[in-house]
This record gives structure tokens, C-alpha cells and sequence, in this order.
């Protein structure tokens, strides 16, 4: 049985409470936050804005997300998620975007996007591994500068996640009947990013290689980007600017994003050709 209760939004103190924790999560003051007015629309057409409480009835997390047509069809638009810190780690992510995919697939929509940051590697393994999405779109600072403490400065490059909700991959992600492929099982992948030899420096520098364009191949991110930013921007800014390289060439030809490979200095993403998806 969850330990958390997920409903809608209802009360003013249940919207005033989704505000409080959106500036706890990206910063007090922080300009791009969802106010109540918009979520309170967002219920009444389709779209989701709903809470997740403890057992002393605190909010404990939240997702929104707004439905609408794209070319024709109905598909919805996941706009944000956030968890107490207290509560990281302990499934409620998936617990809300499990609520947020069954109250859209009660509308008939198959289709869910969002976007988050392809350096956030904890973002990345439960999107992809918990969650069974793909990548196929990588945007260039889609938000512009933003006050956030979270972005430090750094440009708010973006994948969309593509969520096909009743697709058997996404049914066996969240079944937890499936999980990424090991490490060395990828032994015959290109590593197209991968950390280059001979630093010194205490975080891995990224290096960019050419490489045949095989069915499968590997991209390498950091696996703290939040501390990097903290130690080096620099640094980080690079792993930027060579990230946001290889991974728009492949996603703009013919690849998708299909797991990311957790390690505890360096992650790496696998990408395939799309014609290779399976099921």
C-alpha cells in the first residue's frame, strides 16, 4: 500500500502549499514558477495539478501538467514535478507520474511529453529506467537564463521525454519486470562522449570522439552535475557545449536516447538507431 495519498488540488491551502514547496524546490522568488490560477484552469481542461500527502497530511510532492491537441491529437504536456527532500529516494516521483499517466489515460491520451535537463542524471535514470521513456529531441536552451539556484548560470538545454503510456516497455518499466543493460553488456558500443585521459583534475573532462555510427552507441555525462557546477561552472559549462554537440547530431539523425547506465563518477547514455527499437 502507498504510504502517500494522491489527489487533486482543491483548497487554496492546497494550491498555496504547491507554491511554497515550487520555490523550496527551484528557489525562493523564482519567476518561472506555476501559479494557482493556472493550475486551477489546467484541472478544469483536462490537465492534471495534484498533490501527494503524507500520513500527517502535509504535501509531500506534486505534478502538473496540462492536456491539449498536437497535429489533430490529444496528448498531454507533463510541466512539473517536485518531492520534499526529505522524501527523495523513495519512489514518490514514480508514484506521481504513475496517478498523472492513469488520469490522462482515462481521457484516451497516449501520448505524454516533458523535458528535463540531460545532465541531471538522477532525472535521467528514472525517466528512462523506472519510467520507460525515449528521447528523440534535444532543444537548446529551451527556457533562456532562469533565477533558479538549480541552473547556476548554465544554459537550460532540455530532451523532451517521449512517454508512449500504453506501450509494453513503459507497462514493463513500471511493473519493475525490466531494467537497463549492465555495463558490460554494452562492451561493442562506441563511446561517442567519454572522459579524456590524463587529467588531473578531480571531476572528469569531457571528450568528444568520431566514431562510426553503429546501431548502438555511448554517451558519457557526469554522475553529480549539481556538485560540479558547485566545484567548477567551467567545467561544467563544458560538459555542456560537448554533450549538447553529439547528442544533437544523433538525436537529428535517426537515434534515440533509450537508457542511461548509472556509474558513480560517470554515467553514460545508450542510444540506437530507431529502426533497432523493439516493443
Amino acid at each position: 500500500m502507498s504510504r502517500w495519498t494522491i489527489r487533486p488540488f482543491r483548497t487554496h491551502r492546497d494550491y498555496e502549499a504547491c507554491i511554497a514547496l515550487q520555490e523550496a524546490t527551484w528557489g525562493t522568488g523564482f519567476s518561472e514558477l506555476v501559479p494557482m490560477a493556472l493550475m486551477m484552469v489546467s484541472q478544469r481542461l483536462g490537465g492534471v495539478a495534484a498533490g501527494a500527502y503524507d500520513e500527517d497530511g502535509a504535501l509531500a510532492g506534486f505534478v502538473i501538467g496540462m492536456t491539449g491537441l498536437e497535429n489533430g491529437v490529444p496528448v498531454h504536456w507533463s510541466d512539473m514535478l517536485a518531492v520534499r527532500p526529505d522524501q527523495r529516494g523513495s519512489g514518490l516521483a514514480i508514484h506521481l507520474k504513475s496517478y498523472q499517466r492513469d488520469a490522462v489515460m482515462a481521457l484516451g491520451i497516449r501520448h505524454m511529453y516533458w523535458s528535463f535537463d540531460p545532465l541531471e542524471s538522477r532525472n535521467a535514470y528514472i525517466n528512462l529506467a523506472k519510467l520507460g521513456i525515449v528521447v528523440r529531441e534535444y532543444v537548446e536552451n529551451m527556457y533562456g537564463q532562469t533565477d533558479s539556484p538549480l541552473h547556476r548560470g548554465m544554459t537550460t538545454d532540455r530532451f523532451v521525454a517521449r512517454w508512449q503510456l500504453d506501450a509494453p516497455r513503459v507497462e514493463r518499466r513500471l511493473a519493475g519486470d525490466e531494467s537497463p543493460p549492465a555495463i558490460g553488456e554494452l562492451a561493442e558500443a562506441p563511446r561517442v562522449i567519454e572522459c579524456a585521459s590524463g587529467s588531473s583534475s578531480a571531476w572528469p573532462e569531457p571528450e568528444a570522439r568520431e566514431t562510426p555510427r553503429a546501431n548502438r552507441v555511448l554517451a558519457a555525462i557526469p554522475s553529480n552535475i549539481q556538485a560540479l557546477k558547485s566545484e567548477s561552472p567551467e567545467l561544467a559549462a563544458r560538459w555542456r557545449e560537448a554533450t549538447r554537440s553529439v547528442l544533437r547530431s544523433y538525436l537529428s539523425n535517426g537515434y534515440e536516447v533509450c537508457e542511461l547506465i548509472r556509474g558513480a563518477r560517470v554515467s553514460r547514455y545508450l542510444l540506437r538507431r530507431i529502426e533497432e527499437t523493439p516493443s
